[in-house]
C-alpha cells in the first residue's frame, strides 16, 4: 500500500498564546517540496488571529474530496472511451453540528461541469454510472463518514 506525509509547521508569535490571542498562520509542506500557508479559517477563529489568506483545514477537506472524485472519474471515463477536456468542480462543505453538539463537515456537494470531446459522448445515465462509481471508488470518500453529493452535471 501507500503512505502520504504532511508537515505541519506553526510557532508562536506572540506573548499572549495562554489568553488564546495568538496567530493560527502555519504552512503545510508536502512530499513534493510544495509548502502552502494555512490557517485557521475566519469563519472559526477571528481575524486577526486567523488569516483568510491561507487554506483552511475545511476547505481543503472538501478541495480533497472533490479532487479525488475528479481523478477516479476521469480514469473510469478514459477507460470507457470518453474522453474529457475539461472538468471544473466548485465544491461546497458544509459545517452542521452533531448529536454532541460538535461542528463537523455533515456534507460536501460536487457540483462537476464537463466538457466532452472526441466522437463517443456519454448519455446522462453513462455519466451518473461514471460519477457512483467514482464515489465508490474515491478512497479519500471512502475514508470518511461525511456525506458526498454529485450535482450539477451540465458541461463546461
Amino acid at each position: 500500500m501507500s503512505e502520504y506525509k504532511a508537515i505541519v509547521k506553526w510557532q508562536r508569535t506572540s506573548p499572549d498564546f495562554l489568553r488564546g490571542k495568538y496567530s493560527r498562520e502555519h504552512t503545510w509542506t508536502f512530499d513534493g517540496g510544495v509548502t502552502v500557508p494555512a490557517s485557521a479559517s475566519p469563519a472559526v477563529v477571528p481575524a486577526p488571529w486567523s488569516n483568510p489568506a491561507g487554506v483552511d483545514p475545511e476547505e481543503a477537506f472538501v478541495a480533497a474530496l472533490s479532487s479525488c472524485h475528479m481523478l477516479t472519474f476521469l480514469h473510469l471515463a478514459s477507460k470507457a472511451g470518453f474522453q474529457i477536456d475539461r472538468y471544473e468542480d466548485e465544491a461546497i462543505g458544509l459545517v452542521t453540528k452533531n448529536e454532541k453538539g460538535v461542528p463537523w463537515v455533515s456534507r460536501v456537494t460536487l457540483n462537476p461541469r464537463i466538457a466532452y470531446g472526441g466522437e463517443k459522448s456519454p448519455t446522462p445515465a453513462d455519466e451518473a454510472r461514471l460519477h457512483q462509481q467514482a464515489h465508490e471508488w474515491c478512497y479519500i470518500a471512502n475514508s470518511v463518514k461525511t456525506e458526498v453529493v454529485v450535482t450539477g452535471r451540465d458541461a463546461v
